[in-house]
């Protein structure tokens, strides 16, 4: 048998359209994930077929293609834009005597890269072991041949059933330590709920530029880069704005077109920043030619995961990257914004992307004008202190008219430090006029 090495370092890519599937705008994006993995594309073979052999995914004609480019390229290292069985993993290693990884794998090998959090680490791993359980039997071809040989047959099986159960007792041990991150996450998402702190998560495509919006918002240095799947862990910050106070801001990975299923899984308590946020900032590169089907993408995995139903804010990232466009905020029929234009790159349209955050988040912002008799000292004084007061005017009779704004949980809560009876406020129009 061939010896695999740990890692390719240069690779011949593979990419087949079916006439079942619509996967031609791929092979791009495919090329840019192998070199976000830091791997070396020597070569590319593309192809048709009606649809994917059982045995060996592609023909035999395809397979002599992909054999010569091997050879002629000296690559480490097979990689398909698919997803493969494990036994067409198996089956094409034996033919191309190199490594085969497919879709999934690249994909994973890139998290395992980039995970730097404990929970990251975890995740990725469970996500590694769950894909290679299934391809377990890879590792030990040399011992599984065995079995047939008189004398011979046990070690080869003891051997397999002993990493299988490896495998198991490992996962198991991962589930646990996330179970206990996840009851860690719980407590600190329920606790900003207990103080009603609003949370933005920023989702989108990956490579969407989300990090270097975050950093620009919250004036963070989360690490960003011109690459798929440059930031894996979440990331929190508070940031306060104006009428609303506090705010938690979440970075999020970013998601792809076909993400693993298992990926998905292993991130669910990641991804719950997203679930149970306030509103989401859909971060979408705007001049990218597939911008549609990145939505689209997206769209797909908040519905996977259950968060098709959280308010979304659309994000048009890299205007600077198109010719004479300026910020501006898109609102639909009632005047709600539903869409921002903006570059973090330059920090063009921040202020109209807060604005319209503020607004969304406004839902909750009570805007009074209130009366004030001249006994009604503490509550007056307890709103200057909040900082909710707008504007102030004195009436011919002695009362006040002070027009507040604040978030309804705090309005409430002066009412009741003040010890006054909520019944009992009166209120004015803007010219001062008591409404009846």
């Amino acid at each position: 048998m061939f010896e695999r090495p740990d890692v390719g370092e240069r690779a011949v890519l593979v990419h087949i359209d079916f006439s079942s599937h619509n996967e031609g705008e791929d092979l791009g994006e495919f090329a840019e994930l192998v070199a976000s993995a830091g791997v070396e594309a020597v070569a590319t073979v593309t192809g048709s077929r009606n649809q994917p052999s059982s045995r060996l995914f592609v023909g035999e004609g395809k397979l002599e293609e992909i054999e010569q480019a091997v050879e002629l390229s000296e690559a480490d290292v097979v990689l398909f834009n698919h997803a493969l069985s494990p036994s067409q993993e198996r089956n094409l290693e034996r033919q191309l005597k190199c490594r085969v990884l497919d879709r999934t794998g690249v994909i994973l090998d890139i998290f395992a890269q980039r995970a730097r959090t404990h929970e990251g680490k975890l995740q990725v791993e469970l996500a590694q072991l769950e894909h290679m359980s299934t391809r377990l039997v890879r590792g030990w071809t040399h011992l599984e041949r065995q079995k047939g040989g008189i004398g011979l047959r046990g070690p080869g099986e003891t051997q397999l059933e002993t990493d299988r159960r490896l495998l198991r007792e490992r996962i198991k041990s991962i589930h646990r330590r996330l179970a206990r991150v996840r009851r860690q996450r719980d407590q600190g998402r329920r606790a900003r709920q207990r103080a009603d702190i609003p949370t933005v998560s920023l989702v989108g495509y990956t490579n969407a530029g989300k990090s270097t919006l975050f950093n620009r918002l919250t004036s963070s240095s989360v690490y960003a880069a011109n690459q798929l799947f440059a930031t894996l862990d979440p990331t929190l910050r508070r940031l306060e704005l104006p009428d609303i106070g506090a705010v938690v801001f979440a970075d999020t990975v970013g998601f792809i077109r076909h993400l693993p299923h298992k990926l998905v899984e292993a991130f669910r308590a990641t991804l719950e920043e997203t679930t149970d946020a306030t509103l989401l900032l859909h971060v979408i590169d705007c001049s990218d030619e597939r911008r549609d089907d990145n939505i689209d993408q997206v769209e797909q995995v908040l519905m996977e995961i259950g968060a098709d139903e959280v308010p979304v804010l659309q994000v048009f990232n890299k205007i600077d990257l198109l010719e004479d466009f300026q910020p501006r905020i898109d609102r639909n029929e009632d005047g709600v914004p539903v869409r921002v234009w903006v570059s973090a790159i330059t920090g063009a349209g921040m202020d109209e992307l807060q604005d319209a955050v503020v607004e969304r988040l406004a839902e909750d912002v009570v805007h009074h004008f209130v009366v004030l008799e001249p006994a009604d000292g503490r509550f007056r004084s307890l709103l200057h202190q909040a900082g909710a007061v707008l504007s102030e005017q004195h009436l011919d009779n002695g009362d006040g008219v002070v027009e507040v704004r604040l978030q309804e949980r705090d309005w409430l809560q002066l009412i009741r430090r003040a010890g006054k009876d909520p019944a009992t406020i009166r209120y004015a129009q803007s010219g001062g006029a008591e409404q009846g």
